[in-house]
């Protein structure tokens, strides 16, 4: 049996598992596959799901009423209905007349706008949304005062029900498209679960990052508003699409009520002449300040909250950093201030040195049962709730019997706490690292299984898969060659798709 966990989260920065050996089996194959924290589908396989654009039609009418080519030029309108949520929350629209495909940021299902087209790509274009005609289904009011801009929460104005629906139909249009499964497939034999909701939806991120900047970011209708100097400075998080351009944030509504009073506190002062700190420009790579990062455990004893404040620079000044340490320090939730010096032009909030300024190096969080210390750059799960329905579901479908027999391989483990939390009830559990400083440091998310894996995986045929993902593109291709093979490199595939379950693992089993 194996818990092959293919994923972007989890990661923290203690012990590695290492095997002496793989162990054989001899069983029966199933593959069970879950989806984690679903993103939404990829812009790549819009043309999977799109191919031809919808209507024979040639030719597309813009808001002058003039007849133009199929495909729409750049800075041109044209009056759209957004039908659906694509990738990363983009509005997946159509042209009114044609029926072609348009994709726009921030357009929400039922919403008919004018767009204007800012660029192509294939058969499908990107528009900016100009001005709405109707509003959008199932809208609310954004509680969060930066929604309309900031690109953590771009559909923060739609119901929580309709993200969730906007969800599993992405899925299951993936696992269809991508993943040559039928429609009638997965209905009939019940392998699409309905997706696990999350009984809070706002302040229940563990980390948050916010960076430096020489500059306030504002939008157009508040450019009046741009004040000078040190005033101008800010502390905040990037403008969707630039590296260079930050929004100032007092407060965000993901993060925990301690964390938030923290970033005030931070916000209050740091811009004060007296302690002449200043923020790192990434063009001129000048400035000492480059990055806020706020995590939120748990004291195991009390379960009261602990906060970890680590100051990213581009030089070690401790002298410099006193007055916020000092002023940080003060609130009781705070147990943990770091320092991570990082002297490179890049924009990483990991240093290549580390110091404790006040406190002790790690916070703590409990995860069924299990206790992890984590340091400043370890990876963990940014949703401790929903971690502990994860790993329930991952119980559940990993079928163990609780004898005591069974062994789990835990494929880029991180930190192993998925292997961990089913320690308890199998024989050995083995973690395994694609690259070995992973466990140590955060890595960008895979993009799903290397195909040695899955020949591995394959010829290895092991009785149970259960594959966590937090993203359902590539998850949904590794689904396809672990059940229907690769017929160009004549690879037959031998497992069965048990359950699709949204929150946690598909489950796979060997045909």
């Amino acid at each position: 049996m194996a818990t092959v966990s293919s994923h972007c989260f989890f990661r923290h920065l203690t012990a590695t598992l290492v095997p002496p050996r793989i162990p054989k089996f001899r069983a029966s194959t199933s593959l069970s596959f879950s989806t984690v924290s679903c993103s939404l589908a990829q812009e790549e396989d819009l043309e999977r799901v799109h191919p031809n654009g919808n209507d024979n039609t040639s030719s597309i009418t813009t808001n002058n009423g003039k007849s133009s080519s199929y495909f729409p030029k750049r800075g041109q309108t044209l009056e759209l209905v957004c039908e659906s949520l694509a990738f990363k929350g983009k509005g997946l629209c159509k042209v009114t007349d044609t029926g072609f495909v348009v994709m726009c940021d921030r357009a929400l299902p039922g919403e008919r706008f004018i767009g204007r087209v800012t660029r192509k790509k294939g058969n499908y274009a990107e528009v900016t949304k100009v001005k709405t005609i109707s509003p959008p289904r199932d809208i609310v009011d954004a509680p969060c005062e930066y929604a309309s801009h900031c690109g953590g929460c771009k559909t923060q104005n739609l119901s929580y029900e309709a993200q969730l629906g906007a969800k599993e139909d992405q899925v299951h249009e993936l696992v269809v498209h991508v993943g040559r499964f039928s429609s009638k497939e997965l209905e009939s034999e019940g392998v699409m679960k309905p997706i696990v909701p999350c009984d809070i939806q706002f302040h229940y991120r563990n980390k948050m990052e916010f960076s430096f900047g020489p500059y306030k970011w504002l939008p157009k209708e508040s450019l009046h508003e741009r004040e000078a100097g040190r005033d101008n400075y800010a502390l905040g998080l990037h403008v969707p699409g630039f590296f260079d351009k930050i929004m100032n944030v007092d407060k965000c509504l993901l993060q925990s009520d301690p964390a938030n009073k923290v970033l005030a506190a931070i916000q209050d002062c740091w811009r004060d002449p007296q302690f002449d700190f200043s923020p790192y420009d990434v063009h001129s790579h000048k400035g000492f300040l480059k990055h806020l990062m706020l995590r939120t455990g748990r004291d195991v004893v009390t379960g009261h909250p602990e906060v970890m404040v680590n100051f990213v620079t581009s030089s070690y000044k401790p002298e410099l950093l006193k007055f916020l340490v000092d002023k940080v320090s003060a609130f009781p939730e705070v147990v943990s201030i770091m320092n991570n010096v990082n002297s490179s032009v890049g924009n990483t909030s990991v240093g290549e040195e580390e110091y404790t300024l006040y406190g002790k190096s790690f916070i703590t969080e409990t995860l069924r049962g299990l206790t992890f210390q984590i340091s400043a750059n370890s990876f963990f799960q940014t949703n401790t709730r929903q971690a502990e329905v994860l790993y329930e579901l991952i119980e559940k479908y990993a079928g163990i019997s609780g004898d005591g027999s069974e062994v789990v391989l835990d494929l880029f483990c991180g930190t192993g706490t998925i292997g961990l939390t089913l320690a308890r009830s199998v024989k050995h559990v083995y973690g395994y690292e694609v690259v070995p400083q992973a466990i140590a440091d955060a890595h960008p998310n895979r993009p799903g299984m290397h195909m040695k894996l899955i020949k591995f995986l394959l010829k290895l045929r092991v009785p149970r898969i259960v594959y966590v993902s937090c993203n359902p593109a590539t998850c949904a291709r590794d689904l396809d060659y672990l059940c229907h093979g690769v017929a160009e490199q004549n690879i037959e595939g031998c497992y069965k798709l048990s359950f699709v379950d949204l929150q946690s693992p598909f489950h796979v089993k060997r045909a």
